[in-house]
């Protein structure tokens, strides 16, 4: 009887305790920002039979700057590109193949942006044209997502 709890035990643990995980490792860090890049490309519109056009996930250089608006960088017209920022750079990660990273960080309010070769990324604003806003709290991992569109139609 104890060899075959032992076996159900053990299969309950492999099927379900290496079931790969949907959530960013947050790489032992206790405070910061975690989450996954992922990149959009082409037409949006929804076409009838075509199959859903899906975010893919995307090696990129985050960058973590002092809270940006919109005074506060060089815009490429109205887009979500920018070609200079104007505050001070706190930190930057890599994000893996998966598209994860996480980063260390104290407690603030910061400005997210993606690298794109000699140009910036971020595509959220609050009402006071702050660019992508995140907070961190003490002794928390904030999570937060960040999708590249700029590249895609709608």
């Amino acid at each position: 009887m104890r060899h075959n709890l032992f076996v159900v035990i053990w299969a309950f643990l492999t099927i379900f305790g290496c079931k790969p995980s949907n959530k960013a490792q947050t790489g032992q860090i206790t405070q910061g920002i975690s989450g996954f890049i992922t990149e959009l490309k082409g037409n949006q519109m929804p076409m009838k039979g075509a199959p859903e056009n899906k975010p893919r996930p995307v090696s990129v250089t985050l960058l973590v700057y002092e809270p940006t608006d919109l005074s506060q960088v060089q815009r490429v017209e109205t887009s979500a590109i920018y070609t200079s920022i104007n505050t001070r750079k706190v930190a930057s990660v890599l994000s893996d193949s998966t598209g994860a990273f996480s980063i260390a960080l104290p407690p603030g309010t910061y400005s997210l942006f993606v690298q794109q070769g000699k140009f910036f990324f971020a595509n959220s604003f609050d009402s006071r044209n702050n660019i992508q806003l995140v907070t961190v709290e003490a002794n928390k991992v904030t999570p937060f997502n960040i999708t590249i569109n700029s590249g895609a139609t709608y």
